[in-house]
């Protein structure tokens, strides 16, 4: 076993159910603290994190990730227990192998081998890690940031660890997210006797087309870096159960998945004018969980394009697709921000895995993202 292999093994033993860290800290920083790492130890709420840098001046490089995961389901559907990591056939199963242990100890490996090479390096190397990403997300990465910007600390360049990778390890980074918008809606009429409707008004009449306008809306035509702007329906319900009674209410759950071409400002203005179009009785809660952001060029972009290639021989492609990740609470301090980790074609599935062989190849990137800015 490398020792990137063996640190994820170790790892994925710890029973880190979100958003419970168990222990996972404590493994990375008894290493990083050896190589000359100080540590803040940052809890909020319910959440551990921690906050650890080398080096004493000059442009800071942050790794970003999360010890939590999410949890097993029935632990008799894995093939192998979720918690007892075992590696078969050249894959390593177990939970959080893919998202994200595999990355942690990938980070940690890197920054040993980076330090054992150049002692002295320029600048400085943090990691920022939180047990707070799979769920809330409310006392984790978002709490940290506020607790950097009050002491004046600016992150250049951050690197988070989430599974970006496709097909082979490397072959797409997340070079930005798209924004997250979503809106919990409730739209009254008057119950009543279905065989009396005169006597009642049915929401689900009133909501079905101006419903039907939001999703057919063009909200924006993407760009160059995003696709354009989605609205999707994820819940709707309504009724009493009986199949005579029109119902008094219907609640309706929608989210945009929103470009840099637009804002959330905009998105409910419009969205709000179309209900009001339609002359419904509604009441509308609005609840933004992420802004877009973009890293479209940059030393650190550039820096992960040489590293990959080096090391796997491959050119790799920038990507904004997938939802929302914790760079989301980073990028808009002005930090340069990109993801890249393992396949995830297994996160947060049954029998989650992935080849073992690749954490040393993405360790071996992140090795080389510090050399390219440090050192050349």
């Amino acid at each position: 076993m490398t020792p990137t292999i063996k640190l994820t093994c170790d790892l994925i033993s710890k029973k880190s159910v979100t958003p419970e860290d168990a222990g996972c800290m404590d493994l990375m920083l008894e290493r990083l603290e050896k190589i000359g790492f100080k540590t803040e130890h940052l809890r909020f709420g319910d959440t551990d994190n921690f906050w650890t840098v080398r080096g004493e001046e000059g442009p800071l490089f942050a790794f970003a990730g999360h010890t939590d995961v999410v949890p097993t389901g029935p632990e008799e559907n894995w093939q192998y227990p979720p918690f007892e990591p075992q590696i078969v056939d050249g894959m390593l199963y177990g939970r959080g192998a893919a998202d994200m242990k595999g990355s942690l100890a990938a980070m940690v490996v890197a920054c040993e081998e980076f330090v054992a090479a150049h002692p002295n390096h320029k600048g400085r190397i943090a990691l920022l890690i939180t047990s707070d990403e799979e769920g809330p997300a409310k006392h984790g990465t978002v709490k940290v940031m506020e607790w950097l910007e009050a002491k004046g600390e600016k992150i250049d360049w951050c690197l988070v660890g989430e599974p970006s990778s496709t097909a082979l390890a490397g072959d797409i980074i997340k070079n930005g997210r798209r924004g997250s918008l979503g809106l919990e809606l409730t739209v009254f009429g008057i119950q009543g006797h279905v065989a009396y409707p005169h006597l009642a008004e049915n929401p689900v009449h009133k909501l079905a087309p101006a419903l039907a306008e939001l999703a057919a809306e063009e909200w924006d035509n993407g760009n160059d870096f995003f696709p354009a702007t989605s609205f999707q329906v994820s819940n709707i319900n309504g009724g009493t159960g009986a199949t005579n009674v029109i119902p008094g209410e219907v609640k309706v759950v929608c989210n945009w998945r929103f470009s840099t071409e637009t804002t959330a400002e905009d998105l409910e203005q419009r969205a709000r004018a179309i209900l009001d179009k339609h002359g419904l009785k509604y009441e509308a809660n609005f609840n933004l969980s992420g802004q877009p952001f973009l890293t479209a060029a940059g030393p650190l972009v550039e820096s992960a394009q040489k590293a990959i290639k080096k090391v796997s021989g491959r050119e790799t492609e920038l990507s904004t697709a997938g939802g929302t990740s914790d760079g989301r609470f980073i990028a808009p301090t002005g930090a340069q921000v990109v993801e890249l980790g393992p396949v995830n074609a297994t996160i947060h599935k049954v029998d989650e895995c992935v080849k073992a062989d690749d954490l040393d190849l993405v360790k071996d990137m992140y090795r080389e993202i510090l050399t390219g800015l440090f050192v050349r």
